[in-house]
């Protein structure tokens, strides 16, 4: 798992069939500072996360197929939840976060 920015939103007028009832984004890591790290990211959405959003994305494929009760499922990354806040050594950081989307 990890936490990720909602950066923008992705349409496919044509999707496989085991992604006919997901919205698709895209999505940026974070650190737990809130800094972007890393590549960015194309997610299925069950968490109904928007743009800006912090996401919690799962990235382990038997997980996915079973979320979306589809054996033949080919996700790479979903967004299973929507992080409001996080506490590192008893401190709870908000995580905001530079939309340079460098």
């Amino acid at each position: 798992m990890l936490l990720a920015r909602v950066i923008g939103t992705l349409v496919a007028t044509i999707k496989t069939k085991s992604h006919e009832n997901y919205k698709i984004l895209a999505i940026k890591p974070i650190d737990l500072s809130g800094n972007f790290i890393g590549d960015t990211l194309i997610a299925l959405d069950t968490a109904q996360a928007g743009i800006g959003d912090c996401v919690l994305i799962m990235q382990e494929g038997n997980s996915i197929r079973s979320i979306m009760n589809d054996e033949e499922g080919a996700v790479d990354a979903m967004i299973v939840g929507i992080v409001d806040f996080i506490k590192v050594d008893g401190e709870q950081r908000e995580l905001t976060v530079s939309y340079n989307r460098d």
